[in-house]
């Protein structure tokens, strides 16, 4: 029987495979964010409704944390898609960074919830559910400080964590299914177990 020790020792292919998965969504969040510039005119009408974009920002950290499935994978999924979004000219600059270890940092804390041994629907909602409360706070504090409160910060969080629940929780578990099911994880846990993923 392998220790919890053996079993949360992260392998070459975890790293690999972790790196891989930070760098795709590093690249999507760069073109993410000529998307969120591109629809701030169509949320006129409701500025904070634009956070419901906000959860394809926060996938990596739940899938990384559905794929790998050891301790750390979470955060180091958002961090490093966040440090190459950064690499790559995102218009928020380096400030991105610090906010995706905040972000990795929300998922991180529903996989240890569980002791990194669930990962089915639920734990990958809760995570969701976590990093989208972590990126609300973050932006609450950092990026919308000078808005109003009510009218602003509060709806705006509120919608953070509904996007991410929904797009980076749900949405990140449908897709690590989907990834299952086609047999390239079929090295790890997520693929072996696929009707459990």
């Amino acid at each position: 029987m392998k220790s919890t020790t053996d079993t949360h020792r992260w392998r070459t292919i975890d790293i690999v495979v972790a790196s891989v998965i930070a760098v795709a969504f590093g690249v999507i969040f760069w073109a993410w964010g000529l998307v969120w510039s591109a629809t701030e005119g169509a949320f006129a009408f409701f500025p904070p409704a634009q956070a419901l974009l906000y959860g394809v920002w926060l996938m990596p950290a739940v899938i990384g944390g559905l794929v790998i499935r050891k301790p750390g994978a979470a955060l180091y999924c958002e961090t490093v898609a966040a440090v190459l979004s950064a690499l790559l000219g995102s218009q928020w600059a380096g400030t991105v960074i610090p906010q995706g270890i905040v972000q990795g940092i929300g998922a991180e804390l529903a996989f240890a919830a569980f002791r990194y041994r669930s990962f089915r629907l639920p734990t990958a909602v809760l995570a969701g559910a976590l990093t989208g409360l972590s990126a609300a706070l973050f932006d609450f504090f950092i990026w919308n400080v000078d808005y109003e409160l009510t009218d602003y910060r509060i709806p705006y969080a509120l919608i953070t964590i509904v996007s991410a629940t929904v797009i980076a929780g749900a949405g990140g578990w449908l897709l690590t299914k989907a990834l299952a099911n086609t047999g390239v994880l079929d090295r790890f846990p997520a693929g072996r177990d696929r009707a459990l993923v």
